[in-house]
């Protein structure tokens, strides 16, 4: 048995290493840096059904401990990533997963539907929780109603591992995560990022063009783990967690709080190469604990 292996959904991963949507672009560019095939899959960036222009400029601010960014899933639609960017990196020897995200529930249904026959694309991830865009996007994540309607249409024609990441910007996680659930979701994402701004006191006005941004970096991971170790305590379902993790330490903590998978994101501007760091890191932590299987860590918390 592979020590790193582990299971999302139908989904077999050859490590719990994976790279977080709008971070990593289609993975390609990275491929500079280190041999993709090492890590257990890339989250490409976000995907909608028409293309986006993404907000004005400007549209990223860095902050203590994290940076802002107000992107808006900026995309040239999900047409042109079929015919265009799947060929290039269908071939990746890891998971591809498409983070799809959408306007309104028939915008998610669309964009889903377009890429059901791509079989080098094993699962999506359904983006309900973008703090980023001014309509849908994050309306979605906030209602648990909302958000199991559209996992539900989603789930009608998806029939491939169907992962649905959340937003930290609510109350109770626990209640989205178990809506979503209840409708068929296979796995959780999250966090996704918070919602932040900044200020220029020289100008007297807000950095980002859209006031407000979503927040992300090592400021965020004590939220992360404690709304992933909430959600890993009220749902049955495997969860992939994320939010500041920068080093293998940090994907561990994770680990025992629940996560069965992780995604790195801003640390990738910092470091390319991250994510190898963390799967060796994670593979040195197991075998100096004569730990058998990864799996062994997910939510062994001694509480």
């Amino acid at each position: 048995m592979d020590k790193l292996a582990v299971n999302i959904g139908d989904l077999h991963l050859k490590n719990p290493v994976m790279t977080a949507s709008g971070t990593f672009g289609y993975g390609k560019e990275y491929s500079d840096f280190f041999d993709l095939s090492r890590i257990g899959g890339i989250f490409v960036k976000g995907t909608t059904i028409r293309s986006r222009q993404g907000n004005d400029y400007p549209r990223m601010a860095e902050t203590p401990s994290g940076m802002l960014n107000a992107v808006g899933l900026q995309n040239k639609g999900v047409d042109y990533f079929v015919t265009n960017i799947y060929p290039e990196i269908k071939d990746i020897d890891t998971h591809i997963i498409v983070n799809v995200s959408g306007s309104t529930v028939e915008d998610y249904v669309d964009c889903t539907e377009k890429l059901i026959h791509l079989d080098k694309i094993p699962a999506i991830e359904l983006n309900i929780s973008c703090p980023n865009v001014k309509e849908g996007g994050m309306a979605f994540g906030t209602s648990a109603c909302s958000a199991a309607e559209v996992t539900k249409a989603v789930r009608k024609v998806w029939n491939k591992t169907l992962i649905v990441k959340l937003s930290p910007n609510v109350t109770d996680i626990t209640e989205i995560a178990k809506a979503v659930e209840g409708e068929g979701a296979d796995s959780l994402s999250l966090i996704n990022t918070l919602l932040g701004m900044a200020v220029d006191i020289n100008k007297k006005c807000p950095i980002l063009s859209t006031v407000t941004g979503g927040l992300s970096g090592p400021c965020v991971k004590p939220i992360a783990l404690r709304m992933v170790w909430q959600t890993y305590n009220a749902v049955k379902i495997p969860i992939i967690g994320m939010g500041g993790i920068s080093s293998w330490q940090d994907a561990i903590e994770f680990i025992l709080a629940g996560s069965s998978a992780i995604q790195i994101g801003t640390h990738n501007f910092i470091d390319p190469a991250i994510s190898v760091k963390v799967v060796d890191g994670i593979s040195e932590y197991l075998d100096k604990n004569n730990i058998a299987s990864v799996s062994e860590l997910v939510g062994a918390l001694n509480i």
